[in-house]
């Protein structure tokens, strides 16, 4: 007989299926106890047996010890009218007694799970149904191991460390390509890159260097109070995260799902309450498209959150001083002084002066322009910033002769507009002086700068062959629509800003696009660690229960007692996802995520983006004729969960509970 280790054992427990009648896979089962489909196996009549195996390691660098939140669980006693369920501590007895390879965890087991964790695995019980209250409680005891499994595993990753590497080192995950359709780098024959935060990546300083400058504009410009530049308001990197919306009608900084609902919002730095989110909008938390469009400005790239935290902190501000405004007013005053900061080059300049406080350095980018380069592939250069800012971040990550690199370079190109539009010629930017020239430009020239254009005209001022031409006279090919060489996935771009730099690309030139997402990696880091883990698989064995537990009250009317219990099971759940918010280190949590679905960030994401990564020096790590391939894109439950529609294997590594 195999033997299992101490961990495996210490995690194993027994429950008791409960009686009911039930319907599983079409065949329904009556008269006695629950039957339970395990792997495959009906279980009938039988103790189950629920196992965490001692298999699933934790694999991060380091741990982090698990600190106590001000999470609060607001109940009453759910066991007043039932007999007290047995204690942990007894459970640990009875269940040694049965398996005596079962090792008893030492006294101060609990002293190792942070009080908080407790208090949330706490399930209610029903006054009166004792069926209903056995899933509960083998729930209780499973939620309960596994945590102290993983705590366990965490503990033997520390020992181990010095003995070998993680399997999987993080570092390898947080630099990997990720890819949502299949992508073949040799057919690529040209790649366009946007400049900020995508060739050039910044310290927290510029966004604290733009919020400040935004806050003085309002002070000086628009006449806000002179103590909020007195008063000690500072960026701050923790609150907002890329991907969310101002609404301009109350102030409110909303995360929106990927159905257009507003997962949770803040007012100033204050959290809106869910019977304030249901008043505002209409009882089901979303808007019309028309009032989206008229209410909602998005705030979708890196450099709007200074933005965010800009708004959030006026607000906040008139909030805490009784002063009466008007939030649609502060809506636009902010945005106007942010958009002013930008265009006015004040802090270009300041930049350009400071790049090392400013810039982050990019060992990588040289490397990976010169293998594509190598590989045959047309560079193109496409930026919204003006030429010697350009200049100065190039410079700086990959040295002076950094446009010997490009085929094309076009800066403060205004995209969208350089894709939308058709009619804007291109300019001569002298490279000496700045200024610009004023001769028609009716070629682009290999090692000159030019600035603003469109795709239309860029299609006609370039000598490329296309692609599947076998004409050997430039002049005898059509640049239009069908033939340009440049509208066509054979054109890939790389970018920040989804909807400045890749929607457009995507969706009416039909480019290949690729997102860079550095939320990739930081959110990786964070959720290999023990605490998120335990939130994450304690969330799924709550949901799972919850759906064991409406199985088993079966098809008719809920009493109240069924429905108190439900929702106090969904109070526990929405305090697991206040912790991984806690845990991501911000207000709005994952920007992938808005509370439990799919963010829309995420969702546009997947839409228009056929590639992302953390960073460019990613793809350092692929042949330029690597091929992407995507996992499978299953979004449907049915997809997800097989044959059984209601019901689902909440993680077959920690709990089997079988159905």
């Amino acid at each position: 007989m195999r033997q299992r280790s101490p961990i495996m054992t210490a995690c194993a427990c027994l429950v008791f299926i409960a009686t009911a009648p039930l319907l599983i896979n079409g065949f329904a089962v009556n008269n006695n106890q629950i039957l339970f489909l395990t792997n495959g196996f009906a279980i009938n009549n039988q103790k189950v047996r629920i196992t965490i195996p001692s298999s699933t390691k934790a694999t991060i660098r380091s741990h982090n010890k698990i600190s106590s939140s001000s999470l609060h669980v607001a109940r009453e006693d759910p066991r007043k009218s039932i007999s007290a369920a047995p204690s942990f501590e007894e459970y640990l007895k009875q269940r040694s007694e049965i398996d005596e390879t079962f090792q008893v965890p030492p006294p101060d087991y609990d002293n190792e799970i942070p009080l908080t964790y407790l208090e949330l695995v706490n399930l209610p019980r029903h006054p009166f149904n004792e069926a209903a209250n056995r899933i509960l409680i083998a729930t209780e005891k499973a939620i309960r191991s596994m945590q102290k499994c993983e705590l366990d595993n965490d503990k033997l990753q520390q020992q181990q460390q010095t003995a070998k590497e993680e399997e999987i080192p993080i570092s390898a995950e947080q630099e990997s390509v990720y890819a949502n359709s299949y992508v073949d780098l040799s057919k690529v024959s040209t790649m366009g890159f946007d400049y900020d935060y995508t060739l050039v990546t910044y310290t927290q300083e510029l966004l604290g260097l733009i919020y400040d400058m935004a806050l003085r504009r309002l002070v000086e410009e628009k006449e806000y109070p002179r103590e909020m530049l007195e008063s000690g308001l500072k960026f701050d990197p923790f609150f907002s995260i890329r991907g969310l919306a101002v609404d301009r009608e109350n102030g409110w900084i909303c995360h929106l799902s990927y159905t257009h609902k507003v997962a949770s919002a803040w007012e100033g730095r204050h959290r809106v309450s869910r019977p304030s989110l249901m008043a505002e909008y209409s009882g089901k938390r979303s808007l019309s498209p028309s009032e989206r469009k008229r209410r909602l400005k998005p705030l979708n790239d890196l450099f709007s959150m200074a933005e965010c935290c800009l708004m959030a902190d006026t607000v906040q501000f008139f909030l805490d001083r009784d002063i009466p405004f008007c939030p649609r007013s502060a809506v636009n005053d902010v945005l106007g002084s942010i958009t002013n900061t930008h265009i006015s080059g004040d802090f270009h300049k300041l930049v350009a002066q400071e790049p090392e406080k400013y810039f982050e350095e990019k060992p990588h980018l040289k490397q990976v322009l010169d293998g594509m380069k190598a590989a045959g592939k047309r560079l193109i250069f496409v930026s919204n910033s003006p030429f010697w800012y350009c200049d100065a971040g190039m410079n700086y990550v990959v040295g002076p002769d950094w446009r010997d690199q490009w085929d094309v370079v076009i800066t403060s190109a205004g995209k969208p507009a350089f894709y939308t539009e058709d009619n804007r010629p291109f300019r001569e930017v002298d490279i000496g002086t700045g200024k610009l020239k004023f001769r028609q430009v009716l070629q682009l020239e290999k090692g000159r700068v030019y600035t603003a254009g469109c795709l239309k005209e860029l299609t006609q001022c370039i000598n490329w062959s296309h692609p599947l031409s076998s004409s050997s006279d430039q002049n005898d090919i059509p640049y239009d629509d069908i033939y340009s060489p440049l509208t066509s996935p054979t054109v890939m771009y790389v970018g920040d800003s989804l909807f400045a730099d890749l929607v457009d690309a995507k969706r009416e030139f039909g480019w290949t696009t690729a997102a860079v997402t550095p939320e990739v990696g930081w959110e990786i880091e964070l959720q290999r660690k023990t605490e998120f883990r335990i939130a994450g698989k304690a969330i799924e064995m709550l949901l799972n229960s919850l759906r064991l537990y409406q199985r088993q009250l079966g098809t008719g009317l809920r009493t109240k007692e069924d429905l108190e219990v439900m929702d106090k099971m969904e109070r526990l759940i929405s305090s697991w996802r206040d912790e991984q918010t806690r845990l991501l280190g911000n207000s709005f949590g994952s920007v992938f995520r808005a509370r439990y679905q799919p963010s829309l960030f995420a969702h546009s994401l997947r839409r228009y983006c056929d590639l992302y990564m953390s960073n460019v020096g990613s793809l350092r790590h692929y042949s330029p004729q690597h091929r992407f391939y995507p996992e499978s894109p299953k979004l449907l439950s049915h997809e997800i969960r097989g044959s059984n529609p209601e019901c689902c294997d909440i993680d077959d590594d920690f709990l089997d509970f079988g159905y």
